[in-house]
């Protein structure tokens, strides 16, 4: 029975149950005063019956029948009155802006004289993958700052692929805006992570609650204004929530001298004409290639005429398997002498018949002056 069993059997105990007769009339009605829609993926903001928009606007398609008495276009009526969810109603603003599905229960409360309105979905449950399984498609660094996200694609040998994407968000004025911010710049990313065609994320794990103190950094109170405006609490929660709604996995690395140690290696080498890199972005690379088990380090060519230090000092890395990679070379001149007493060949450069006096030098140029 619709409104329950004890209902139902207190239409034959009104006076232990301290109602009359019409009042559990009304309550009995009233239970089957509601309008219910289940929502659908890929329509705007999760239900195309009862749709309700960000700001709390609430609207009812209308058959066919009763399309005569629309306020709005497309048949829709409008209710004059709007809505705000007081639970949960992050993940709500969350799964519409995602167009994902959101059912709706509209219906009535007999004892306070109000009317509601049921937001129902189902929460997805954050699966664990295995770390090989994130890196096997590549990672998509991202390196959080005061005003944007700075995201740069890797593929699985920690190679930079493309262009460095920034996404942009703007962290003053009230608490709804800056949620609103953030949400939309998370959106943003996610969908750009997932045209790239990656599994996981790499992103730093930060945590300033213990970090913004005067007595960590002193009197520099507009860095200490600008760490504790960085919604990381937040942010960390709602990410890992909204990836496991596209399918994404978030691989959580240590901040320690990622900005630095990126800036240092991969923003100059990527810097062009075409191409401006900055200290976030190369950051961002850094973050990537150590959520993707690689160093941060580049791997430097060696001189250009040989593999030995006659060019200076070599740059390529040794093998980890190779004895001996940390001892100090012998100098040139050492191994020379070493080569000769091997060979036991003592080889003298020929005399040269060209005279030592430069004007005496012939010379096959020709000269000539013109205006």
């Amino acid at each position: 029975v619709r409104g329950g069993r004890r209902l139902l059997k207190n239409r034959h105990n009104l006076a232990a149950a301290k109602l009359t007769e019409t009042e559990w009339r009304q309550r009995w009605e009233v239970e089957r005063w509601f309008l219910q829609a289940d929502g659908e993926s890929g329509k705007r903001f999760g239900n195309e019956t009862i749709r309700v928009t960000p700001d709390g606007e609430v609207s009812i398609k209308l058959p066919a029948p009763l399309a005569h008495l629309a306020n709005s276009r497309h048949g829709r009526y409008v209710l004059a009155s709007k809505v705000a969810f007081a639970h949960r109603g992050a993940e709500w603003r969350d799964r519409i802006e995602q167009n994902r599905a959101v059912a709706y229960r509209i219906h009535c409360d007999v004892q306070r004289g109000r009317w509601y309105l049921t937001a129902l979905w189902t929460r997805p449950v954050v699966k664990t993958i295995p770390l090989e399984a994130a890196r096997a498609e590549g990672m998509v660094g991202v390196d959080t700052n005061a005003d944007h996200f700075a995201a740069y694609r890797l593929d699985r040998h920690g190679n930079p692929i493309g262009a460095p994407r920034r996404f942009s968000y703007d962290l003053s004025g009230a608490a709804d805006h800056r949620d609103a911010q953030v949400r939309h710049a998370i959106t943003r990313l996610l969908h750009w992570a997932k045209r790239c065609g990656v599994a996981a994320i790499g992103i730093e794990n930060l945590d300033f609650a213990q970090e913004k103190t005067r007595e960590k950094h002193g009197r520099r109170k507009r860095f200490r204004q600008l760490i504790s405006g960085m919604p990381t609490g937040k942010l960390k929660a709602r990410l890992v929530s909204m990836a496991a709604e596209v399918g994404l996995s978030i691989v959580a690395v240590d901040p320690a001298y990622t900005s630095m140690w990126g800036d240092q290696h991969w923003r100059k080498p990527l810097t062009s004409k075409t191409r401006k890199m900055s200290r976030h972005d190369a950051a961002g690379i850094a973050i990537g290639r150590r959520a993707l088990g690689h160093p941060i380090r580049r791997r430097t060519a060696p001189p250009q005429h040989h593999q030995s230090d006659g060019a200076g000092h070599r740059t390529v890395q040794a093998d980890r398997g190779v004895r001996e990679r940390e001892e100090t070379r012998h100098s040139v001149t050492d191994r020379s002498q070493e080569l000769r007493a091997r060979t036991e060949v003592m080889r003298t450069r020929g005399t040269s018949r060209t005279s030592k006096t430069v004007r005496d030098v012939r010379s096959a140029q020709v000269w000539v002056q013109d205006s």
